[in-house]
């Protein structure tokens, strides 16, 4: 599947703020959207343009593609309660996104290359689908061969001192992670309109 390979900031800088599923960067040097006329271009804003950014920003933020983004959006339209509740659902139980939040990867996409190289596994079992739903009661680790590897070891040091979320539980001597819960909206770790989003795609699915 295609993936953008370019640089990363630059998509930070298109939607005006760091994105830390993309970069570790912790701000943004350049604090105005990429190009020859950034700095000094004053764009109009717009219901519209408010809607794509918004859109933009989960989808770099989660590292998802357009056409898997509007599956999320549908199924989180289906389901029952609140459609912008529901799609955060969907992406912050993602298997990339938890490997992240556990700390064994220092970004998504990172987490991404972690799951599809076979280092995984959910319930003793070895899962290489980035998509994967996590659900409560699932327990991720790592294959005991991948838990020696020394960048898992460089990794776990470095996110050591970031924050946890409430509903997962982690033991890092051993690289074990389990759902306690399901995610809250409050822990999206990026300023996030999700019912902009759904407004976006309103007119479209």
């Amino acid at each position: 599947m295609a993936r953008y390979r370019g640089p990363r900031l630059r998509k930070c800088r298109a939607v005006g703020t760091v994105l830390p599923g993309l970069t570790t960067a912790p701000t943004l040097t350049r604090p105005f959207p990429p190009g020859e006329h950034g700095a000094k271009r004053k764009a109009k804003s717009s219901d519209f343009k408010t809607r794509m950014l918004e859109k933009q920003k989960a989808r770099f933020h989660y590292g998802i593609l357009e056409r898997q983004f509007q599956r999320y959006v549908r199924e989180a339209s289906r389901r029952k309660g609140p459609a912008g509740a529901n799609l955060v659902n969907l992406l912050e139980r993602r298997l990339d996104n938890i490997v992240w939040r556990l700390g064994l990867a220092r970004t998504i996409t990172a987490a991404r290359q972690v799951v599809v190289h076979g280092h995984v596994l959910v319930n003793g079992k070895r899962v290489d689908r980035p998509s994967f739903s996590v659900d409560v009661g699932d327990v991720v680790s790592l294959r005991e061969k991948s838990a020696s590897k020394p960048f898992i070891a460089s990794t776990l040091e470095y996110t050591s001192q970031q924050p946890r979320v409430a509903w997962l539980e982690f033991d890092p001597a051993k690289c074990v992670g389990k759902m306690t819960s399901m995610p809250e909206r409050s822990d999206v770790p990026i300023p996030l309109n999700e019912n902009a989003i759904i407004e976006y795609y309103s007119q479209m699915l």
